[in-house]
């Protein structure tokens, strides 16, 4: 069986909604559903461009595809009605909120049979004041009326989108962002390597972040715990991997409290495994969260998470048997949690035994056989096969 597919994506970044979206298509073109990326390349990362060519993605240019909404929105529309009436694809699969939207009505005005949404997460808190996030999301119960299928990350995503009356049950469907874990541990060094790398000395408790620098990311509540835990592990140093609009605010943060010392800022990294493998420890204070796609590479390797109760990240997180979870923005709930980690190393291992394997839960494996379903299942219900 072999089915014309058009995804569209706002931009190719960094991160776990860039790195799902490639990973799914390569999958999805092994199982006959074979198909370009519409994206906006202006607002992309040369690097994330650069990956998804080299792994066989074939892209097509939306030059007005950009991250904000405005007028050039009405550009975009027509870009890609124009594109799906050239190429008629038989399912188009919209990813992230802005490419969600346009993308959606696009495929409705030019008469796509099936159409798939996958929005990586949501906006419903964490990033906006009410008004704001008020208006996505009435732009978002709109565009549900013209998907056929919308894919979460975990159920509780699911029913956070019901909650704000986006869809109705029957559309959703979960799959998890997937994770190379077989291959991220054959490619990740020794603990002892990992450190070496990265000159870190043997004894250090390790705590790394891992994601965009960004407020939602909520590092900033790692770095004001950062002397509590330093206090009572003073072998503590924190890295964190990423780089962002915030990396200058953070560092500054870090100075007034007297522990810039302990912080290093990877920046963006390809070695993110050599990284995880150095870790104690991954903290992940996130505001919000569609699942946590860097929880489940620590996992992956042994590492356990102390991550804020928010979003998709309970789903992977089990409190106290692969980590901790705290209240986001709870600054001595974060430090108390990790304090115990950095003083009790067998607790530590045993959690991060634990990880390891719920880890496979979250695998590519698991997450390109649920999308295939859903696939299958739309191709049979439209009668594309």
């Amino acid at each position: 069986m072999s089915v014309a597919t058009l995804h569209v994506i706002t931009r190719l970044t960094l991160g776990g909604s860039a790195e799902n979206t490639i990973a799914g298509m390569v999958a999805l073109e092994a199982a006959g559903y074979a198909g370009p990326l519409a994206v906006g390349l202006a607002a992309s990362d040369a690097a994330s461009i650069d990956d998804a060519r080299r792994r066989g993605i074939a892209l097509l240019d939306v030059p007005a595809l950009g991250r904000e909404v405005g007028v050039r929105d009405a550009a975009v529309l027509l870009h890609l009605w124009r594109l799906m009436r050239a190429l008629r694809p038989r399912i188009v699969h919209t990813h992230t909120s802005k490419a969600g939207f346009v993308g959606r009505l696009a495929a409705r005005l030019a008469g796509i049979p099936a159409v798939i949404h996958q929005p990586h997460g949501h906006i419903f808190y964490g990033y906006y004041g009410a008004r704001r996030t008020g208006f996505y999301v009435g732009l978002e119960r709109l565009a549900a009326r013209w998907a056929d299928r919308i894919v979460t990350l975990t159920e509780r995503g699911t029913d956070e989108h019901l909650a704000r009356g986006i869809g109705h049950r029957a559309q959703y469907r979960t799959v998890p962002s997937g994770v190379a874990t077989a291959a991220l541990r054959a490619a990740a060094p020794t603990r002892g390597a990992a450190r070496a790398r990265l000159d870190i000395a043997p004894d250090a408790f390790v705590i790394v972040g891992l994601g965009r620098l960004v407020p939602v990311k909520g590092f900033d509540v790692l770095i004001a715990a950062l002397p509590a835990i330093a206090a009572a592990v003073p072998s503590t140093r924190v890295m964190l991997i990423g780089d962002g609009p915030e990396r200058g605010a953070l560092e500054a943060q870090a100075a007034a409290l007297g522990v810039r010392a302990r912080l290093t800022v990877l920046g963006a990294t390809p070695d993110v495994g050599a990284c995880l493998a150095a870790a104690d420890v991954l903290a992940a204070p996130s505001r919000n969260e569609g699942m946590g796609r860097a929880l489940a590479e620590a996992m992956a390797l042994g590492v356990p998470v102390v991550a804020a109760a928010v979003g998709g990240i309970p789903a992977v997180v089990a409190d106290r048997e692969t980590g901790r979870l705290v209240p986001p923005g709870d600054v001595g709930a974060l430090a108390e949690a990790l304090v115990e980690l950095g003083q009790d190393e067998a607790l530590g291992v045993k959690l991060g035994a634990s990880a390891a394997a719920r880890a496979e839960l979250f695998s590519g494996d698991v997450a390109h056989t649920a999308m295939r379903a859903i696939y299958d299942e739309l191709a049979r219900e439209k009668g594309l096969a």
